[in-house]
């Protein structure tokens, strides 16, 4: 073969590798989420979750993910934008709806949370077998949860039970709500973003939340105290990673797999590892800061769970009202926990 057919041959070889390397993707789906750009969520799961499927369909497909509201709309929204298919994608949590996804509440219940894997795993696996009907307007790519939550108080400690009483307390969800005021704090329900705000006006004047995103929204600046449980987790969120039908339902059997293959109990395992590993790190700012720590653990921590324990017991005569085996489930969502947790 001559030198120039050679050449000419490489040339072409070259421009069919630049042309794949830089072609436009088949598929662009948005990704619209609440927490901004620096949140753990954002920069160490959503988006390289994004890359990976990017990657792994050869840049076939293409997400592009917009934080902190940026596409419109309020946090309570996001799911029903990704059913309607206003966005393609959405992350949210699932308490910002009261009342939509009855079964999955087992896993807010207080004091049934472990490690936010071993929590994320059991609720994929339960999501699966349990929650069909609550989740057929969507395609699931992983349910899942953050590592149980804390108290972080902007002027007095809490140390027992009693400190609580008279405190305006933001409460994460329904159930905590109820919680709260069983042991007489003032409930205030906010979406994450809406704290820093409630916090500087004494609006509220103690954030429930993981460490996790305290740190992003610089909770640990306007409080003094925080205060964790040892044993089983005060309390966590569910958080819903979903996918429009219409939008999955466009994509060949090779890139629907491409997906498929970076979702469910897998990736929830993953994204529950991610929270829990960022614990340390994110307390660590508060700790930096000179704030102080106190635990609730042994006698004070039976306390806590005896005084919500109704709680408990009104969501399983609740569900046993609605048509649902209530106590069939609360027992499902806490052997399924510790199976994970034993791994």
């Amino acid at each position: 073969m001559s030198k120039f057919k050679l050449s000419s041959l490489a040339l072409l070889a070259g421009s069919i590798m630049s042309f794949s390397a830089f072609a436009a993707p088949e598929y662009t789906f948005k990704l619209h989420h609440m927490l901004p750009p620096m949140s753990m969520a954002h920069s160490q799961f959503l988006v390289p979750w994004a890359e990976k499927v990017e990657a792994e369909s050869n840049g076939r497909i293409k997400i592009d993910v917009y934080p902190s509201m940026q596409l419109g709309g309020k946090p309570p929204q996001l799911f029903d934008q990704t059913r309607k298919g206003i966005v393609d994608l959405s992350w949210t949590v699932a308490g910002y709806t009261p009342g939509r996804f009855p079964k999955m509440t087992a896993f807010e219940l207080p004091f049934v949370p472990g490690s936010a894997k071993a929590t994320s795993m059991a609720l994929q696996e339960y999501a699966e077998a349990e929650m069909q009907d609550e989740m057929k307007d969507v395609h699931v790519i992983a349910l899942h949860t953050h590592a149980p939550g804390s108290f972080h108080s902007r002027n007095k400690v809490i140390k027992k039970l009693e400190d609580l009483k008279g405190m305006k307390v933001r409460a994460p969800n329904k159930i905590m709500s109820g919680g709260f005021s069983n042991v007489g704090a003032n409930t205030v329900f906010l979406p994450v973003p809406q704290m820093p705000s409630a916090l500087s006006k004494g609006v509220i004047d103690v954030a429930v939340l993981p460490f996790e995103v305290v740190l992003p929204l610089k909770i640990h600046e306007l409080v003094k105290h925080h205060t964790q449980f040892k044993g089983a987790g005060l309390y966590t969120n569910t958080f819903i990673f979903s996918m429009n039908n219409k939008s999955y339902n466009s994509l060949p059997a090779d890139l629907k797999k491409v997906i498929d293959d970076n979702s469910s109990i897998p990736l929830a395992g993953h994204i529950g590892e991610k929270f829990d590993s960022y614990e340390g790190y994110a307390r660590k700012f508060a700790v930096d800061r000179g704030n102080s720590f106190d635990y609730i653990e042994g006698a004070e921590h039976a306390r806590w769970v005896k005084a919500m324990a109704p709680v408990t017991k009104k969501w399983v005569e609740d569900m046993n009202d609605d048509g649902y085996d209530g106590q069939r489930l609360l027992d499902k969502t806490r052997a399924l926990i510790k199976k994970y947790e034993n791994r």
